[in-house]
């Protein structure tokens, strides 16, 4: 295991995984992936990971109930987590945030402004 951030990338969409996936690869991230809710959940608990990046819309659990999930686990509570989700209303981005999301992104997005957010946030950590 090196010590560069680990990144696990929460989505059902195979090209937003790989495209976020290659992008952070190249700046030297180790990524893993979760196609669905439990799937992030499980995954989160087994690696602890220095960042999430979380899809509101995915099947089994959606993003949003991960992330209260994430938020109320005090061995997982302190992995900053950025919502990078098609849904764009006020409601959800601020149900995201009051929920705990260090960061909020609307899909389509700049590939690598996402790696921008993220390398700022694991830069405060």
């Amino acid at each position: 295991m090196t010590d560069s951030p680990h990144v696990l990338i929460c989505d059902d969409d195979t090209l937003v995984i790989e495209l976020v996936q290659f992008r952070l690869e190249a700046k030297g991230f180790q990524v893993a992936i979760a196609e669905d809710g439990e799937e992030a959940l499980r995954k989160a608990s087994d690696i602890r990971p220095s960042l999430i990046v979380l899809d509101a819309m995915m099947p089994k659990l959606d993003g949003f109930n991960v992330l209260s999930a994430l938020k109320s686990d005090d061995a997982l509570k302190d992995i900053p987590v950025i919502m990078l989700t098609a849904r764009k209303g006020d409601k959800d981005i601020v149900s995201a945030l009051e929920k705990g999301a260090e960061d909020y992104m609307v899909k389509p997005f700049i590939p690598d402004e996402l790696i921008a957010r993220v390398s700022r946030i694991l830069a405060k950590k």
